[in-house]
């Protein structure tokens, strides 16, 4: 990977806090509670770390395929958007000066560098072309992520503080994102959530998208009583519409749900804590 690019975006003071300090316990331990950093990557090596999150969880522990440029270091998810991506990271307490580790990742594309590298990770999946009106204050949310000993909900409250903070600093209003369901018993589940999903929270035709690798929702059990697993139960409290039906990754063994939020469509609530 080349040297990463100076934000397009000004973010303030990269590298050091962007979201107050937070205070969490590790899931299930009993040891006192350690203060969270939340900053913005500011060097290759930083964003290894995040790459390295990203393996752990999507290669080792979901049993992703993963396909990496030619050359780079084992243990890493790494694709072609990343040098144009700005990353989100969330480190654990400091210890003796040194940063902690890295326990949660967003990465970012905004609307210039989507340009730059061609379009949006999720222009693969999905036929985007309804979204056209909204590219210029739209940016993308992928490879979202936070360590198992670290998912009691506290991790993605700090990411998505830190991003809400982004779109606002920079007036950005829309964001999107794949969604990723597992297929592991073979789509039946995903087929149920998105039965579930497209009655209760659709958006209009007009923002609509299609796939272009389709989960065969015909072929597939759709009537399950599929409960959205937290992280799409969490958008969609925030207001976020899922778009049309999934696309399936082979690759990751996933149906991805498209996924789209307005910011003036989070509630006032959520607005209150994240502004």
């Amino acid at each position: 990977m080349r040297d990463l690019p100076l934000p397009t975006f000004p973010i303030a003071d990269l590298g050091a806090p962007v979201a107050p300090r937070r205070s969490l316990r590790r899931s299930g331990a009993v040891e006192p509670a350690v203060e969270l950093d939340v900053v913005w990557a500011r060097d290759e090596e930083e964003v290894r770390q995040a790459q390295q999150l990203r393996y752990r969880v999507f290669a080792d522990e979901m049993g992703a395929s993963l396909t990496v440029p030619k050359g780079s270091p084992p243990g890493h998810d790494i694709d072609i958007f990343d040098p144009f991506c700005e990353h989100l990271l969330v480190r654990a307490g400091a210890a003796d000066g040194e940063p902690g580790p890295v326990i949660g990742t967003y990465r970012v594309l905004t609307p210039a560098n989507a340009q730059r590298v061609g379009g949006l990770y999720s222009d693969g999946e999905f036929d985007l072309t309804r979204l056209r009106p909204l590219r210029p204050k739209m940016v993308e949310l992928g490879r979202s992520c936070v360590h198992p000993d670290w998912r009691s909900g506290g991790v993605i409250l700090a990411l998505w503080a830190a991003l809400a903070e982004f779109m606002q600093r920079n007036q950005l209003d829309t964001m999107i994102g794949c969604a990723s369901v597992s297929m592991r018993d073979g789509g039946h589940f995903a087929a149920s959530l998105w039965e579930r999903l497209r009655h209760s929270h659709l958006a209009p035709t007009h923002r609509q998208v299609t796939p272009r690798l389709a989960l065969p929702i015909d072929e597939l059990q759709s009537d399950l009583p599929a409960e959205a697993p937290a992280l799409i139960k969490g958008y969609l409290r925030c207001g976020a519409k899922v778009l049309g039906p999934p696309a399936w990754d082979p690759d990751f063994n996933t149906a991805d749900l498209p996924l789209l939020l307005h910011i003036e469509d989070l509630p006032a609530r959520y607005r209150k804590h994240f502004f």
